[in-house]
């Protein structure tokens, strides 16, 4: 059993155990611990007033609300609308009046003395997890803060990662097979920030298993000693200890498995989370500190004192067109793959140190895994790690890691996609048909691994994050991950309380700090929501998994039914449980002022169904029409948009020009247009049936319920696809479910639906594709293909 577990093997086992059993002992008996202790932590419950961004209370924590155990929070906290955040930024009063000038008490004469400082310490530029966490983090500390996007928190890489909040247990092998103390201090530290990640926001994420199918015997022990060695490593801060399933139990866990070549599974823990639904809740519990944050806001040009040193932005309302100045005594570019622009602006000659790479992710049905279940291929055909997980009632897999450019609309490549399920097929039973059709949302993100223009040696990519001061003391934040974005943004606002010399009220609290919705949470409190509004039970737990205790907030703006069940909350779309008061909340609690940030943003329908986003946009702009009165010509705009958004998600172009007018006038027939591929994603609708039925028969003229070759050959011509003798061949294999080389009419509908995704797709499931092969897969690097954008 144990000859082919190799002396390097060996001797790296031991080295794994060692290390982490001597970190477990540091860690349990130090001294004095440098994380809080959590069950002293108490936050008064005290009501947030908008009043408090003009007039800091001296400890912000005591004005975080926490609700208790009460049945039913009391009215919570509103934010302070668009139009306000837009004249603090201005330097105006929230009403836009001025700022009346103040007295200098100190001074002997006590004259009248108008401000001469800027009116924020810091101007951060990017609303992503790390532009957000560092907002957050300095506002706590009681500095003036402003945060600009230029389009949407989290419309970025920050809203396409795997969703998982984990230390990295692939760096951890890495780090001990070529003994590399960097990836070692990467792990330790993506661990740490793993357990204040689910503290700081229990309703966003949850703790999930992940199984490690293995068809070795002497990869037990391997996997089984490195996977301990990863929760002796996080100490205390382990999730869950992991467990060995033997090949029947792990079929029961994860029946989709392929039952050959598998000899067991190892299962281990990590964190899932909702990321574009976290980065929203970083915005606005940096907003209850005291921070000014507007999304829509582009920088268009940075600001310089007479010394050359950085002093602010000039920015531009991308939905008015109203442009004005922000001063600052410091600015952060906290932009992500966009790095390379702002320090562009700063100065022009600077080298790019950005090396974008692009992550793919697709979207399936939940049937292609357990619900409570993950799964992680550690050994993919060429070298990259892929991961399986349940997320929102779907299934995602990816992800992919390529070279790629810096675009603002990544889009998933036909061919990673096809890579993706091409590497599903390889673990999955052969009763799960993986068919391309089943994708129901695709995306892309690009992960900004950064080099260190610093460094002797630029070629090398920076594996964890990077800050960078340059002439002009702009500092720049860069790489990292969504799990460890906390770390980075105390050391960045850290290294800017040095570089512009500032002087913050507190310390870093933002280990300590549960993120707005935490207070009154709890895994329970969606039956108050059922009993409490007669929602539906699934539309409950979402509201309760994605606002926490702001859920009775959302509830409350529901409308009936007309239904005896469930009394309110009309869904969105009939497979999601979505509802409409959420697109009124979003607009008047979370800053959405577009179509796309609440169909990928504020609700994550567009990542989990194109389709079904689609079929929903209509009533989505007529509700956003009603709270922000658009015109007809901003309706059309926001339609034209989100169709243009879907299409980066995996919905087919249309071949000419869609209206809402037109689409709605469709909806309302229920008729599907054959010219528009915009409509179906290889499904077949009752007339269509009818016709391939009737094909069928013709054909088949023994009646034996069976077609060959020749027979297939003559319908495909027919429609307009030619294919060699040898790619039918294979075409056949591909869907000859019985093995008996006739084609029969279910396996004559696999046919045809591939054909059809050529014509709504132009791109023929993975059948033709492979015949084509173009070696298209770039090997990266296992150290950067593990663990998603």
């Amino acid at each position: 059993m144990f000859r082919t577990f190799s002396r390097k093997r060996v001797f790296v086992t031991s080295a794994l155990t060692a290390t982490a059993a001597t970190s477990y002992y540091y860690y349990n008996n130090k001294n004095s611990h440098s994380r809080y202790t959590r069950s002293t932590l108490s936050i008064p419950n005290y009501q947030l007033t908008p009043d408090y961004l003009l007039h800091p209370s001296p400890d912000p924590l005591n004005y975080l609300f926490a609700e208790g155990p009460r049945e039913r929070p009391a009215t919570l906290w509103t934010p302070p609308s668009r139009k306000e955040m837009l004249n603090l930024l201005k330097g105006l009063n929230k009403d836009g009046s001025k700022v009346e000038p103040t007295y200098d008490a100190d001074s002997q004469d006590a004259k009248q003395k108008t401000k001469s400082e800027p009116p924020f310490d810091l101007l951060i530029i990017g609303g992503g997890a790390t532009g957000a966490g560092s907002a957050l983090d300095a506002a706590s500390r009681g500095l003036k803060v402003a945060l600009v996007e230029r389009d949407d928190f989290s419309c970025g890489t920050s809203s396409k990662s795997t969703k998982l909040v984990h230390g990295g247990v692939r760096y951890l092998e890495k780090a001990m097979m070529e003994l590399d103390y960097e990836q070692y201090k990467l792990v330790k530290e993506a661990l740490h920030e793993r357990s204040i990640f689910l503290h700081t926001a229990p309703y966003l994420s949850v703790h999930l298993p992940i199984m490690i199918p293995l068809d070795r015997r002497w990869k037990i022990p391997y996997y089984w000693v490195g996977l301990k060695a990863y929760e002796l490593l996080a100490g205390r801060e382990n999730v869950e200890p992991g467990y060995f399933l033997t090949k029947t139990k792990a079929l029961e866990a994860f029946p989709m498995l392929k039952k050959d070549n598998i000899v067991g599974a190892l299962v281990y823990y990590d964190g899932q989370h909702n990321d574009a639904r976290m980065n929203v809740a970083l915005a606005l519990t940096a907003i209850t500190y005291g921070a000014v944050v507007a999304n829509h806001v582009e920088v268009t040009r940075l600001l310089k004192d007479e010394n050359g040193l950085i002093s602010g932005a000039h920015v531009k309302d991308t939905l008015t067109g109203e442009e004005w100045d922000v001063k600052a005594k410091g600015v952060i570019n906290a932009t992500g793959p966009f790095t390379d622009s702002i320090r562009k602006m700063d100065n022009p000659t600077d080298a790019n140190i950005v090396a974008p790479s692009l992550g793919t992710h697709i979207v399936l049905p939940n049937y292609y895994s357990p619900g409570n279940m993950g799964l992680i291929d550690p050994s993919t055909s060429d070298g990259r790690v892929i991961f399986f997980l349940p997320w929102e009632g779907n299934t995602i897999a990816g992800t992919t890691d390529s070279p790629t450019v810096v675009s603002y609309t990544p889009m998933a490549r036909e061919e990673e996609v096809q890579w993706i399920l091409n590497e599903i097929k390889r673990y999955l039973s052969p009763d799960v048909k993986v068919r391309r059709g089943d994708v129901l949302a695709s995306w892309s993100g690009i992960r900004p691994l950064v080099r260190d223009p610093s460094a002797k040696n630029t070629a090398e990519l920076v594996r964890n994050h990077m800050i960078h001061v340059s002439q002009s003391k702009m500092i720049t934040i860069a790489g990292g991950k969504w799990t460890t974005y906390r770390a980075m943004a105390q050391d960045t606002i850290d290294k800017a309380i040095e570089i512009y010399g500032l002087n913050p009220t507190f310390p870093c609290r933002t280990e300590e700090i549960r993120l707005i919705g935490s207070h009154g949470y709890s895994k329970t409190m969606f039956i108050k929501l059922i009993q409490q509004f007669g929602l539906d039970t699934e539309v409950a737990q979402h509201l309760a998994n994605s606002y926490g205790d702001r859920a009775w907030g959302v509830a409350t703006l529901s409308q009936p039914t007309g239904k005896r069940w469930p009394v309110f909350g009309k869904r969105l779309s009939p497979s999601f449980p979505y509802i409409e008061s959420e697109v009124h909340y979003a607009v008047r609690r979370e800053y959405a002022c577009t179509v796309v940030d609440v169909i990928a943003r504020r609700t994550r329908l567009a990542f989990l169904n194109a389709q079904a986003t689609l079929e929903s946009l209509p009533r989505i702009i007529e509700i956003m029409t009603e709270e922000l009165g658009w015109s007809k010509s901003r309706v059309e705009q926001e339609f034209s948009q989100a169709v243009d958004f879907l299409t980066t998600m995996g919905l087919p172009k249309p071949k000419e020009k869609l209206t809402l007018a037109k689409y709605k006038a469709q909806l309302e027939s229920h008729k599907l247009i054959e010219s528009e591929p915009i409509y179906s994603r290889a499904q077949f609708q009752p007339e269509e049936l009818v016709k391939l039925q009737n094909i069928f028969s013709e054909l088949d003229v023994n009646g034996d319920g069976q077609i060959n070759a020749a027979d297939l050959k003559k319908v495909l011509t027919a429609v307009g696809v030619s294919v060699p003798d040898y790619v039918l061949e294979d075409i056949i294999e591909e869907v000859d479910l019985h093995k008996n080389g006739a084609i029969e009419f279910e396996e004559f509908l696999e046919v045809m639906s591939g054909v059809k995704e050529i014509q709504l797709q132009n791109a023929f499931a993975s059948i033709v594709e492979q015949y084509a092969e173009t070696k298209w897969n770039q090997k990266i690097p296992p150290g950067r293909a593990g663990g998603g954008v």
